[in-house]
């Protein structure tokens, strides 16, 4: 018996209505617009073009490419700290060689996907959405998109954001004081220019998160003549292998599907059962960590000053360092680490708090991200501006008062792609619950009565600390509760009701 091909589109219904033409001339008017073409969207274009053969549906998407993040951040080295058979879409196995793949890896797998199911011809370039307005008379969204030839406004019946959680333009930039003394480059890793060299260039990279982690042993393969990673204080860091050998192995013995399936669960359980025990016993987890670092590095180096935070494991996100590579460079003294401040930039390096001079061609200003809730857009609702910080998510896809709104938000300690898919999935399922019963507007409503304080993203690193005041609430109970944990959303968001009592559904007049 034939095994179908994961990778071929999904088989047309005939006796489907006619879906929406692809090549048609913006404005839209469609039952579901998806904003942003990066993981997120195509994930859920491609379940739209499974799940709901008869909806019509389009992407709008600010950039020319399909991507999102992974055709964005083009620095050197830039990776995923996630495996790609988690990080990599269900319904479409991960063929590369490495289970940690790199970012022009991972973007190719994106635009392949979406070719493979339609989206491609579907998604409308260049279109930044700025505002989206709600009207309860028409029971449709009007969505403001710039374009190169102006404001366009596009309707639907409902609207998917898979816009990611950051701000495209620009990262965070802390305006360091003698910045304009300095004779050297300075340049943020969010918008690297191509080719720049960094050959027999001495480079500073300010920051101390997974994009340094990357970025050092990077630069010291291309050439760099010494690179300094210098931090403000310390991160947890953890070597983890590029390949899989249980997925090489299985894949050497099963269909790709089959194999993708049950590497996935592998990774899902492991990854799930690593973060709890980290979370349930921190000190057994700082000391764990400190082991891992001080058996990485050389005898007498300094793990507790430079590997040792003052935060329990996954405060933060832990960053990887594929196959060991950051100490690697650091073991053999090719590059290093200082854990110091900045007082000030000069004309041929950084003055750092404790005096040292630190000499410098090249400075990476590795300081994070912008967060940027619905890629920035205005939300409005019967002519009225949402504050989106003041709403509770539900089910981790909507928004308390806000009728036919979806989005993707990923998990913070496993991969984005994992929760990204099941929100996907649950707006499908919606989708086809409201045509089945004849339902046109769906809204979320939240007891006042169960206040909660704590933001969507609950974590102590300095981009989310930044952005608390903008993100959405979380409720102290599901369904207004985000868990991270990627076991029990699959049980609560697959197994639970459309109709649970907390989803207003009702009919247009």
């Amino acid at each position: 018996m034939a095994v179908p091909d994961p990778m071929a589109p999904p088989p047309l219904d005939p006796m489907a209505p006619p879906p929406l033409d692809p090549m048609a001339p913006p404005p839209l008017d469609v039952d579901v617009l998806v904003v942003g073409a990066g993981l997120s969207g195509v994930d859920v274009a491609c379940r739209l073009s499974m799940r709901c053969p008869g909806t019509a549906w389009a992407v709008l998407e600010a950039r020319d490419a399909v991507g999102g993040t992974w055709d964005l951040f083009r620095y050197p080295g830039i990776r995923s700290d996630s495996d790609m058979y988690t990080l990599g879409f269900p319904f479409r196995p991960w063929r590369g060689p490495t289970s940690i793949a790199s970012g022009e890896q991972i973007r190719q797998y994106v635009d392949e996907t979406a070719h493979a199911y339609g989206v491609t011809a579907r998604i409308h370039h260049g279109h930044r959405v700025e505002r989206l307005e709600w009207s309860s008379d028409d029971a449709r969204w009007t969505v403001t998109a710039r374009t190169s030839e102006g404001l366009v406004r596009h309707r639907a019946r409902l609207v998917y954001l898979a816009t990611g959680y950051f701000a495209y333009d620009r990262g965070h930039v802390v305006d360091f004081p003698g910045r304009e003394d300095f004779a050297g480059v300075v340049v943020h890793p969010q918008h690297w220019p191509q080719g720049m060299p960094v050959a027999g260039r001495r480079v500073v990279v300010i920051g101390s998160g997974a994009t340094a982690v990357t970025l050092l042993p990077a630069l010291v393969d291309a050439g760099a003549a010494h690179v300094t990673m210098l931090q403000r204080s310390p991160g947890y860091v953890t070597a983890v292998p590029s390949r899989d050998v249980v997925a090489d192995g299985l894949r050497r013995m099963l269909p790709d599907a089959v194999a993708h399936r049950v590497v996935r669960g592998k990774n899902v359980v492991l990854s799930t059962a690593g973060y709890q025990f980290l979370r349930r016993y921190p000190l057994a987890g700082r000391r764990l960590l400190r082991r891992r670092a001080l058996r990485s590095l050389p005898e007498g180096y300094a793990v507790d000053t430079h590997f040792a935070p003052k935060y329990d494991p996954w405060d933060q996100r832990l960053c990887v360092a594929a196959d060991g590579d950051l100490f690697d460079v650091l073991s053999d003294g090719r590059a290093e680490v200082l854990t110091d401040t900045v007082e000030r930039f000069e004309r041929d390096g950084i003055r750092l708090a404790s005096g040292e001079h630190l000499p410098a061609d090249v400075v990476v200003t590795a300081t994070g991200l912008r967060i940027e809730v619905a890629g920035g857009a205005e939300v409005v609702v019967d002519g009225e501006l949402v504050d989106l910080s003041r709403r509770y998510v539900y089910k981790g896809v909507m928004v308390s008062g806000v009728p036919n709104l979806a989005m993707a938000v990923g998990y913070t300690n496993a991969s984005w792609t994992l929760r990204a898919d099941l929100s996907a999935r649950w707006s499908c399922s919606l989708v086809r619950f409201m045509d089945r019963h004849g339902y046109t507007v769906a809204t979320p409503r939240y007891d006042e009565a169960d206040p909660g304080d704590r933001p969507v993203l609950d974590l102590t690193s300095g981009y989310v600390q930044r952005a608390a005041h903008l993100l959405p609430r979380q409720g102290r109970r599901r369904p207004w509760r985000v868990v991270q944990s990627y076991l029990y959303d699959l049980a609560v968001m697959r197994l639970g009701r459309i109709d649970d009592g907390r989803l207003e559904l009702r009919r247009h007049a």
